[in-house]
């Protein structure tokens, strides 16, 4: 699932909120996630008066330990005050204003309270750098600055995205949720001839994703239903509720809620004439993988599953797992990584056990401050980890849906994913399907979390890695779909 991290803590990266080591650097607990996100930033700051200007565009590469991301400040000054947005190009196009901004000869400082962001910086003597840094949450980062002279550094090489026009017919449509206020906002791709053809929903993982899944400058949802729609397959992907063009309110929903509207899918695809309403399945990524046996067992038209990275234990057990071994990759000792493994586990426990809200939050102040959490991040911790989602996800047991499955299922895990490890999370998913006849799970051999071919599988790679995702996974897919 994936460093937005409103909940991604095990999906989607977006600048970390979570610390591992609480005083210096970030796990990917909240992705995804899981996922605080980073969008960006405007500023509205004082009279600039004469100095070096600053108008321009400023990139900047921010090192969390966990992942890599580019930083881009739209700066700009304006009848004597100076502007500025904040963009993060790896994980959004959005814009996003700042709460204020002083600038004192070469010094630069810029507060942003919606996110819990600040940054300090210096100009450089020659104008051409910006050297400070950038704090989320308490935690400090390091990030220099440079201007950007040309747009094409800011070019991202993603050979599999697909280019138009395509062979096949692309369909921008939207549908009722099952909840009232939600619309689900997304694109239905369609084979060339007649059909009727068999179809797919696609089911993002966890944090505020957009119909492709975007993050890191890749797109995995836009590459795979391209692949799958060349296959013969019509694939319809939605953006999750609240987010992008679809309606609802993201912030209070669970992943329940989230399989009603993957229901919502199927009952949308069963009203299209190029769809064989008897071969409409689910494939989700990360929770998406939680989401759609709960989907596919809640409606029994659904015809097939599939499982991208999907958990089998209690969110608990997958967010305690996945920081220990993202912080083993980014090279902290085994030792220091299960001490802060069971300093995690006792703080998941305390928002497992504690019903009452205000006795809940006043313990969770209490132990974080214990462990030298700085002031400024308690409370968005807190915010965190007694979101509705997180406590529904953290208790959530995916093997609940999985033994009721009767429909054929296919489970993938890479071999190198450490968000949703394949040693933790495939032995009880094999158990859950045992009797089930028609299913198939695999470990594909040195892929990641995003099924991307990978070195160590270290969240950090997601986005240096050119491939969006394997050819080997793509085919398997494909093929497995093509045989139900």
């Amino acid at each position: 699932m994936t460093v937005s991290m409103d909940e991604d803590a095990w999906c989607t990266p977006v600048i970390p909120s979570q610390p591992k080591n609480r005083k210096v650097r970030v796990r990917l607990l909240t992705s995804t996630t899981f996922r605080l996100a980073i969008s960006a930033l405007v500023f509205a700051a004082g009279a600039a008066s004469a100095q070096a200007p600053l108008t321009g565009d400023w990139l900047g590469s921010l090192d969390t330990g966990a992942i890599k991301l580019r930083i881009v400040f739209k700066l700009a000054d304006t009848s004597g005050k100076l502007t500025a947005e904040l963009q993060s190009p790896d994980q959004s196009p959005a814009w996003i204003p700042a709460t204020s901004a002083t600038r004192d000869g070469s010094s630069l400082t810029l507060a942003f309270k919606n996110f819990g962001i600040d940054f300090t910086g210096k100009l450089s003597a020659d104008s051409a750098s910006i050297e400070g840094t950038f704090t989320q949450g308490g935690a400090p980062f390091p990030l220099k600055l440079t201007r950007i002279k040309d747009d094409s550094e800011l070019e991202v090489h993603r050979p599999q995205d697909p280019v138009k026009p395509y062979p096949y017919r692309s369909e921008d449509v939207a549908y009722p949720g099952k909840a009232a206020g939600v619309t689900l906002a997304a694109t239905l791709t369609v084979p060339p001839g007649k059909g009727p053809f068999p179809a797919v929903l696609l089911i993002v993982g966890s944090g505020p994703h957009d119909r492709d899944e975007s993050l890191l400058g890749h797109k995995p949802f836009l590459v795979l239903s391209d692949y799958l729609t060349r296959k013969g397959i019509v694939v319809l992907r939605a953006d999750k509720r609240g987010v992008g063009k679809s309606t609802g309110d993201y912030a209070t929903a669970t992943t329940a809620d989230f399989a009603s509207d993957a229901e919502a899918g199927v009952r949308f695809l069963k009203t299209r004439p190029e769809v064989d309403a008897h071969k409409i399945g689910l494939i989700g990524h990360s929770e998406g993988a939680i989401i759609a046996p709960m989907a596919a067992v809640a409606d029994h038209d659904v015809a097939f599953v599939v499982m991208l990275a999907g958990s089998g234990v209690p969110g608990d057990q997958i967010i305690v797992e996945q920081g220990r071994l993202i912080a083993m990759a980014s090279g902290e000792s085994k030792d220091k990584a299960d001490a802060d493994s069971e300093k995690e586990r006792e703080t998941l426990k305390i928002v497992e056990t504690e019903k009452d809200p205000v006795a809940l939050r006043d313990l969770l102040g209490a132990k974080l401050a214990t462990e030298g959490v700085p002031d400024a991040q308690v409370a968005a911790q807190i915010k965190a980890l007694t979101s509705p989602w997180m406590r529904y996800f953290l208790t959530y047991d995916p093997a609940t849906a999985l033994r009721k499955l009767t429909v054929p299922v296919l489970a993938l895990s890479g071999s190198l994913d450490l968000q949703v490890p394949p040693a933790q999370n495939l032995p009880p998913i094999r158990a859950a399907l045992a009797a089930n006849t028609h299913a198939e799970i695999d470990e594909p051999p040195g892929l990641n979390h995003l099924f991307q071919t990978a070195k160590t599988g270290s969240p950090a790679e997601y986005g240096q890695i050119e491939e969006t995702m394997s050819p080997v996974a793509l085919d398997k897919i494909a093929s497995w779909i093509l045989k139900q």
